[in-house]
């Protein structure tokens, strides 16, 4: 290593898996109080992964720490599963007391300040889980043409959208999404997308990507198996995404997907057709049949550790 040259230490986790080489890759650079913006993307973009956390001191005195997020072409107001990760990172290498069962503590990103939960057992890292925030229905769409273009850009045949009970629809938990319900898993399973309609469809709805779903679920004990595409933001295929996992939990329980409780808890599977087996978990708070909260957990793992020059 060129010491005349600066230099970061960086780990990286897998978020929503118990096993290396499954979930949703993360870089996290815990010490980047020193960079500059440029940097921050310039960094992003050589790690190439959805995304790359970098943390910072907290302006919000609440607040254990700052993140910001960058994917390899932006920088995001607010993810899920660099929230999951980076505190996982973060309690590993014993930069936060932890204490059994569950610790709770603040952070801070562009968009707030929020409580993040880790759920510990006999000293290691069970789960983290982040309260994400309340969930808004933006818009469903109705329109045969756009509904023509969105099968289209997915690659499958109109009624396997059409003929599903459950709307398209624009929700958010931080990031507005769309969710497509599709009848069947062989549908979602064989989809061959077309991104440049893709990007711009979310440009016209004002979305950061398309989550679709279907009920039919290759595990047994999930919930609705899901593919993110969010080339809008640089990221063609997402292996698992805790915003839009987040929305989609509002979306199906305000529909009628699943049923409504005092808490409904959803399992979400994603990124099986990249071979990245994930798996989400998603806890729905209501009250009065009205969404009080929502919240996402996972597993992570910790997979490597190195330095950076530049």
């Amino acid at each position: 290593m060129d010491i005349s040259r600066n230099w970061l230490q960086f780990y990286q986790a897998d978020v929503f898996t118990s096993e290396p080489f499954g979930g949703n890759p993360l870089a996290v650079f815990p010490d980047a109080g020193q960079l500059t913006d440029r940097e921050f993307q310039q960094i992003a973009r050589e790690m190439n992964l959805s995304e790359t956390v970098f943390v910072l001191p907290p302006i919000d005195s609440r607040a254990v720490a700052k993140i910001r997020i960058f994917t390899p072409s932006q920088e995001l107001p607010f993810a899920g599963h660099p929230v999951l990760g980076t505190f996982f990172i973060l309690a590993a290498l014993k930069r936060l007391p932890i204490q059994e069962p569950v610790t709770k503590i603040w952070y801070e990103c562009h968009i707030g300040v929020f409580p993040l939960e880790l759920i510990v057992l006999k000293g290691q890292i069970e789960q983290v889980v982040m309260t994400q925030p309340a969930p808004e229905f933006l818009e469903v769409v109705l329109q045969v043409e756009m509904l023509y273009e969105l099968a289209k850009a997915l690659g499958i045949h109109k009624s396997l959208i059409t003929d599903s009970p459950f709307p398209v629809e624009v929700a958010s938990t931080g990031l507005p999404v769309l969710i497509v319900p599709v009848r069947t898993l062989t549908a979602v399973k064989s989809m061959q997308v077309n991104h440049a309609a893709i990007c711009d469809l979310c440009a016209r709805l004002g979305v950061n990507g398309i989550m679709v779903f279907t009920t039919m679920t290759l595990e047994e004990d999930s919930t609705v198996h899901t593919r993110m595409f969010a080339d809008p933001i640089g990221i063609p295929e997402d292996p698992a995404t805790g915003s839009a996992s987040g929305a989609l939990g509002a979306y199906l329980v305000k529909n009628g997907v699943v049923e409504i409780g005092p808490t409904t808890e959803v399992v979400m599977e994603q990124g099986f057709e990249m071979d990245r087996p994930s798996r989400i978990l998603v806890q729905i708070f209501s009250d009065d049949d009205m969404i009080q909260e929502i919240k996402v957990g996972g597993q992570v793992v910790m997979v490597a550790e190195g330095k950076m020059v530049y």
